[in-house]
């Protein structure tokens, strides 16, 4: 055998040792993921009938504002929200789904 193939060899057997490592951290991280999608989508259909506040969503999905604030900093950040000025009292935020999400 080259070295090349004997180095491909052992880091694929390191891999195969890894993921058996790191089963069940990995299967966490993969229901946190689809579990904050689903909030995700669900925050959006929210918003298809017009900006909403952070107050506002929280009520709307029946989730606690401080968890809804997380997932639309989020969604501001890679550009699925933005903000659309400010509610009738000017204390909080308006948000939005961009033309990209819509």
């Amino acid at each position: 055998m080259t070295t090349t193939m004997e180095a491909k060899k052992k880091r694929t057997e390191m891999l195969v040792e890894m993921r058996k490592e790191h089963r069940d951290t990995v299967q966490k991280a993969q229901e946190l993921l689809k579990a904050q999608q689903s909030t995700r989508k669900v925050l959006e259909r929210a918003l298809t009938g017009g900006p909403h506040s952070v107050p506002q969503l929280a009520q709307a999905v029946n989730m606690p504002a401080h968890e809804v604030l997380w997932h639309v900093a989020g969604m501001k950040k890679y550009g699925i929200v933005a903000e659309a000025g400010t509610d009738e009292s000017g204390d909080y935020y308006l948000y939005r789904l961009t033309k990209e999400a819509a």
